[in-house]
């Protein structure tokens, strides 16, 4: 929250300073702290319509009648207040320290009603490994509205229950504030759409949300590999058994020897809660279980209702369920949808919850966002002199919050939408591959919550003790690499007709120095028309590769045990540009060379010249090109070799069919484009010398319709695997100007583990990986077996030393050079006494 929390003591109307809005547009304002209004600000009560009694709606209600009571505010809700769909909610701790702040009726309400614990078990072919201190706290999502609720009615909030609300305009006109938080499904958002500009995603998998009367002592992750497929099962307590209640634990053996094997305790005793009303002496779980849509099809789910589908269910998870039944609550399978909304406010009308976002219940957060949601509505509403500033101060607090919870929502639901290529993994790194799906667990938080865990995670890896997974060594092909640290390709664009510089020299040789375990050059040109700038380099002449070969020995000489590698490249109908700080990807104003490229396509039409159609003299002349510099590179003593054919450059182009519209044997279907780059990499790999090992880089994706898929890029990275690559370097995009990436911390590294998993092969991630954490995640986790890193060592030539020095690492992962030995340890800052 970024405005400051009411304490309750403020009295009637003292904190109430909101005008009217009425109808209107809502100009955006700078998110940041809001202005209190002073003493002499008049406190104006609203009139409030809200739309939706679930509990964003309901907590909103609350929170707006209490920070002024003499606010006239109504809810309507179509169903009955004891209507819901669904079973338990969880909450976490910092949502439950901003309701604390905000009410502390309701969270002492709450506290009696929760079930907290620590435990997640995941079931995993026969295993069942248990993670600790992971903090849940959860209750019946009944017990939550009816707490809710009551707070409501105690306060004078005007409900109505089984009533349909007005239209929204009508709503509009007749209060100064609509807030519709009406659900997915929204009326308040489809009556506006053409300002709130909603988009769906539709997702792979069905799920069904069901309840067993009984309660796990756990989160639980389970999965049954069925004759059909994959069915995976999420389930939680929400409302404690009493002791006596409680059912034999006999599905959990595995986890007790786990337990005990790991230096753990015996699991303890949950605290019976005992909140009023009537509750189920054996307590309650929420059960999820979800499939892909094909699986649920196959299996015959879409034929049966909702008691057949909870008992089919049950039998198939008969055993962490301990045979007890299922039951539903107008419960339906359904398919995900991730909501997103260009706007949440329009003139005095404003969105909450599911209404404005969604985010997949993988990593429980549909009411913590509604909730959260209302008590930064609420915060602001009171604390701004007009409505259009509240409501552009909510957004604006808002937003990028839920934009993050939709990134980790969307990389958690895409795990589980290709669980079947996760499961062959070792037991335990497929149990931490699940706790950092999203990677909002990482590696040293999770050290943190439950160090014997990850131990055991670390020595099934294979990390020696007191060695973090990024400085255990590698072997690629006959190079052994100290550590899994590789310094990405980064063009550098100082070139002088090709010739590597002092530039070169000192930037290389430093992130050698600085403790990398491979160093890869900028894209190195194979020709000269194969530039895509005047400053790029090459290795199309001997006295490119002299100064190369300068480059390579210092780095051997000055930094032993790193290794250094060569990527080459033929820029495509992407050359013959400027600087990329004159201006990325336009051409020269004078001086143009021609291009060449699979088709005659340019890059941005009426900007970029149309490039030459290779033909079959011309396909020839580049493959011979490519071989010359691998020839050149091999004797300048590079240590590896990448073939570029990612990023819309010539061999980019030819696999993408958004840019290769051949209708010869080089084109069309996957296999024809597939042709002319295997080609090329069969000449190259026939020249380089056989102990070097040789990577390729690609794009997974085009990130847009029409182009290269995840499902291509895995049959690319097979095809590459047969012809002898010892490792696929996976990068996405950067092949059409009109891409949509989904970006985010460590967003292409879901393709590397995909084509990992399904195809065995070495592979190198990339794409912001920006910590020391993330790279122990990944590998961890067995995402990837290298991490390449491009920013991070342009801030810091030295990350790597760092990331060991940060770690208390010493060791021949990351040796520090001798003249630099005594700055090894972070300098002290501050003083330490007192």
């Amino acid at each position: 929250m970024t405005v400051p929390p009411r304490d309750g003591r403020t009295a009637p109307g003292g904190t109430a300073a909101v005008r009217p809005g009425g109808a209107g547009a809502v100009s955006p304002g700078p998110a940041g702290l809001p202005e209190l209004p002073g003493p002499s600000a008049p406190a104006v009560p609203l009139r409030v319509a809200i739309v939706g009694g679930g509990p964003g709606g309901l907590y909103a209600a609350a929170l707006l009648k209490r920070g002024d009571p003499r606010r006239q505010v109504t809810l309507w809700e179509r169903n009955a207040p004891d209507d819901t769909f669904g079973f338990g909610v969880v909450l976490s701790d910092e949502t439950l320290g901003g309701i604390e702040h905000a009410d502390p009726a309701v969270y002492a309400e709450l506290q009696a009603a929760l079930v907290r614990w620590d435990d997640i078990d995941i079931a995993h072919r026969g295993h069942l490994l248990t993670s600790t201190g992971h903090g849940f706290a959860a209750l019946g999502r009944h017990r939550l509205l009816k707490i809710l609720q009551d707070r409501c009615a105690g306060l004078g909030v005007d409900l109505r229950f089984r009533t349909e609300a007005p239209p929204p305009a009508e709503l509009a006109a007749g209060h100064d504030l609509v807030i519709g938080a009406d659900g997915v499904h929204s009326r308040t958002r489809e009556a506006h759409a053409e300002v709130f500009r909603p988009a769906f995603t539709t997702h792979r998998c069905r799920y069904i949300w069901l309840a067993a009367d009984f309660a796990l002592d756990a989160f639980r992750f389970d999965i049954a590999e069925t004759e059909h497929g994959v069915m995976q099962l999420h389930a939680y307590p929400y409302a404690h058994a009493s002791p006596d209640a409680r059912p034999p634990l006999d599905g959990h053996p595995a986890s007790d020897d786990y337990r005990a094997s790991e230096g753990h305790p015996p699991p303890a005793s949950h605290p019976p809660a005992e909140p009023p009303g009537p509750r189920n002496p054996a307590g309650s779980s929420t059960v999820i279980v979800e499939m892909r849509e094909e699986v649920w099809r196959a299996a015959g789910f879409d034929e049966l209702d909702e008691a057949e589908s909870a008992a089919r269910c049950a039998k198939i998870f008969a055993e962490v369920l301990h045979g007890r039944a299922l039951r539903g609550n107008n419960s339906a399978w359904t398919a995900f949808r991730t909501l997103v909304n260009a706007r949440w406010s329009h003139g005095n009308t404003v969105l909450l919850g599911d209404a404005a976002h969604t985010a997949h219940f993988s990593i429980g957060s549909g009411t913590k966002l509604a909730v959260e949601d209302a008590v930064a509505l609420a915060a602001h509403v009171d604390s701004h002199p007009s409505l259009p500033e509240a409501l552009a101060a909510y957004e604006a607090e808002r937003r990028p919050v839920v934009e993050s919870t939709q990134r980790a929502a969307a990389a958690s639901l895409r795990w589980f939408e290709e669980i079947a290529g996760q499961l062959d993994r070792p037991p335990r790194q497929f149990a931490f591959n699940l706790l950092t799906r999203s990677r909002r667990v990482t590696h040293d938080n999770l050290r943190l919550r439950d160090p014997a865990f990850t131990a055991s995670v670390e020595r099934e890896f294979g990390c020696p003790p007191g060695t973090p997974p990024m400085f255990t060594p590698f072997r690629l092909g006959g190079l052994t690499l100290r550590n899994r640290v590789v310094v990405s390709p980064m063009d550098l664009y100082v070139a002088e007709d090709g010739v590597p510089g002092d530039f070169h020299l000192v930037h290389l040789g430093a992130r050698a120095l600085g403790g990398a375990g491979l160093v890869m050059t900028e894209m190195v040109c194979v020709s000269e028309r194969g530039r895509i700038t005047r400053g790029c380099a090459g290795l199309w002449t001997d006295e490119q590769a002299d100064a190369w070969a300068r480059v390579t020995a210092f780095v051997h000489t000055a930094a032993p045990g790193a290794a250094i590698g060569v990527q080459l490249g033929h820029s495509g109908r992407k050359g013959s540009t400027r600087l990329m700080w004159e201006g990325i990807d336009q051409p020269l104003p004078s001086g143009n060379w021609p291009l060449v490229a699979a088709s005659p396509l340019p890059y941005r039409p009426g900007v970029n010249q149309i490039p030459q159609a290779l033909d079959r003299a011309g396909l020839a002349s580049v493959r011979e090109e490519f071989t010359a510099a691998a020839r050149r590179a091999a004797r300048a003593g590079f240590d590896l070799l990448e073939l570029h054919c990612a990023h819309g450059y010539l061999l980019s182009g030819f696999l993408s069919p958004l840019t290769n519209h051949r209708t010869d044997a080089y084109g069309g279907d996957l296999a024809g484009r597939l042709r002319y780059p295997l080609e090329v990499f069969d000449a190259v790999r026939e020249v380089w010398p056989a102990d070097r090992p040789m990577t390729v880089r690609i794009s997974a994706t085009d990130w847009a319709d029409g182009g290269t898929t995840a499902d291509d890029a895995v049959e690319i990275a097979r095809a590459f695997a047969a012809h002898g690559a010892d490792a696929l370097d996976v990068s996405t995009g950067q092949v059409v100007p009109d891409e949509r990436p989904e970006y985010g911390r460590s967003y292409q590294t879901p393709y590397a583990d995909r084509i990992r998993a399904d195809l065995g092969v070495p592979v190198i991630a990339v794409g912001a990986i920006s910590s020391w954490d993330d790279v122990n995640s990944l590998l961890l986790a067995g995402r990837t077996d290298l991490c390449a890193l491009a920013r991070p060592h342009l801030y810091d030539p030295h990350w790597t030393l760092h990331a060991a020095a940060e770690q208390g690492y010493q060791g021949g992962g990351a040796p520090w050079p001798a003249p630099y030995r005594a700055g090894s340890r972070r300098p002290p800052t501050g003083r330490k006494d007192g």
